[in-house]
């Protein structure tokens, strides 16, 4: 009888940089989910419209589209590790700013910190991923990088844990009286102006004590040994690789599949609160929902790792795209508390969604292609950038055809996760590779 051959997902001897590495993918999503509140946040003490307010996630995302290749062409000169250490420095340099943003309360000074922040994101991800890729054999590769991905959602809890407990509940802009509307609304510009300089300080602070965390792991890689890319390999001109990954149509594909996720996976979690908020619930308890709906997230991306070993990950793509197809229409169809429980069921399937993407589009590359085509792929993240902005418009409409302008809102990310479900079926029947 043929034994058949175990290969682990990773290998013992790079387990330390496994772990270190992996580590980076809950701090960057802590970042995404601390901010996704203060959206609504801003909106309140800065008195701004929900369209505005969403200048928040396109400072965010906007600085992955910025640095997402400048990354991908320093890495390929020098080194993940090097990678790494100069986008945990700007990431803390970015949380920092929040500091004199706070004291000037701009609006605008924020969305520089954030954006400088990012930068500092863009690094870490067109630098982790690849990274987590070549750290064993090719064939557990997307399941490593599920794996490590599944440590994302660990530091969004954390992320959504601190603006529930932290920030949203400690806001005095957010205070109502008995029949539930904004005390903030009705006052005197002085007395908005007190309110304003604690409630900017209150958003303020969990940055700066990310960006003092952020150094302190700035110092821990330093001193570590981490593997290292063969110095004689040679990866060529980064011109012959962009023309290799632009008729690569599974990895062209991908990129735009991986556009419309983030911007589905961002519009789902940023305005639960507004759709939470359109049925009276406060945004510190409709944060709640966000945490559960994260807690979803990581459980299904643990299962749906498992579920790798038995079952094929474009056939997994696929059907949890069908799935969130199914829920987010519910979101868009039912007003009420069930469309919120539907909303937060989403997350069940978008779990696997930007891993499963992202081991697919890189599938089959060469490493002379791979770190740009990672770049590509976290540059994708744009899509996170523009489309709440679009979903934040219409959600200022209040009423479209009858509807609740914030169910209407979500027709976005049902569109999105119809181009993932199609790119999840051309995987298994034109790329099935």
């Amino acid at each position: 009888m043929k034994q058949v051959e175990k290969i682990p997902v990773v290998k013992k001897e790079v387990l330390m940089p496994f772990i270190l590495i992996t580590s980076l993918f809950a701090l960057w999503g802590f970042a995404n989910d601390i901010t996704n509140p203060m959206v609504a946040a801003f909106g309140t003490v800065m008195e701004i419209s929900t369209a505005k307010a969403a200048l928040v996630q396109f400072a965010f995302y906007g600085g992955y589209a910025t640095m997402a290749i400048p990354a991908a062409l320093f890495v390929r000169k020098y080194s993940y590790k090097k990678g790494i250490l100069l986008g945990l420095a700007l990431y803390a340099f970015g949380a920092l700013l929040f500091f004199p943003a706070a004291k000037y309360e701009v609006f605008g000074f924020f969305l520089g910190s954030l954006y400088i922040l990012t930068f500092g994101l863009a690094f870490l991800e067109t630098t982790a991923n690849p990274y987590i890729l070549s750290m064993g054999d090719a064939r557990t590769a997307t399941q490593r990088l599920n794996l490590a991905q599944a440590f994302n959602p660990i530091g969004s809890i954390f992320g959504m844990f601190v603006a529930s407990k932290f920030i949203l509940t400690a806001l005095d802009s957010d205070k109502r009286n008995e029949v539930g509307t904004l005390i903030f609304t009705g006052l005197e510009s002085t007395e908005k102006a007190i309110i304003r300089t604690h409630d900017l300080g209150v958003i303020r602070n969990p940055y700066v004590i990310l960006g003092v965390v952020v150094m302190i792991m700035f110092a821990v890689i330093a001193i570590s040994k981490m593997p290292k890319r063969d110095k004689n390999n040679n990866l060529g001109s980064a011109s012959a690789s962009f023309k290799r990954l632009f008729i690569n149509g599974k990895y062209r594909e991908g990129v735009f599949a991986q556009l419309f996720y983030v911007a589905a996976q961002i519009m789902c979690w940023t305005f639960i609160i507004q759709y939470a908020g359109h049925l009276g619930i406060s945004k510190a308890t409709a944060q709640n929902y966000n945490i559960v709906a994260m807690l979803m997230f990581l459980s299904s991306r643990f299962i749906s790792t498992f579920l790798m070993k038995y079952i094929n990950s474009k056939k997994l793509l696929t059907t949890f795209a069908l799935g969130a197809m199914a829920t987010i229409a519910g979101v868009i169809l039912i007003e009420g508390v069930m469309g919120l429980y539907l909303l937060v069921t989403t997350s069940i399937f978008m779990s696997l969604m930007f891993p499963t993407i992202y081991g697919i589009a890189l599938n089959g590359l060469s490493e002379e292609d791979s770190t740009l085509g990672a770049a590509g792929l976290v540059m994708a993240i744009v899509g996170g950038a523009l489309m709440p902005i679009l979903q934040g418009l219409i959600i200022d409409q209040e009423r479209i055809g009858g509807f609740a302008a914030v169910n209407v809102s979500f027709v976005l990310p049902f569109l999105c996760f119809c181009f993932i479900f199609i790119y999840g079926y051309r995987t298994l029947k034109v790329y099935n590779d």
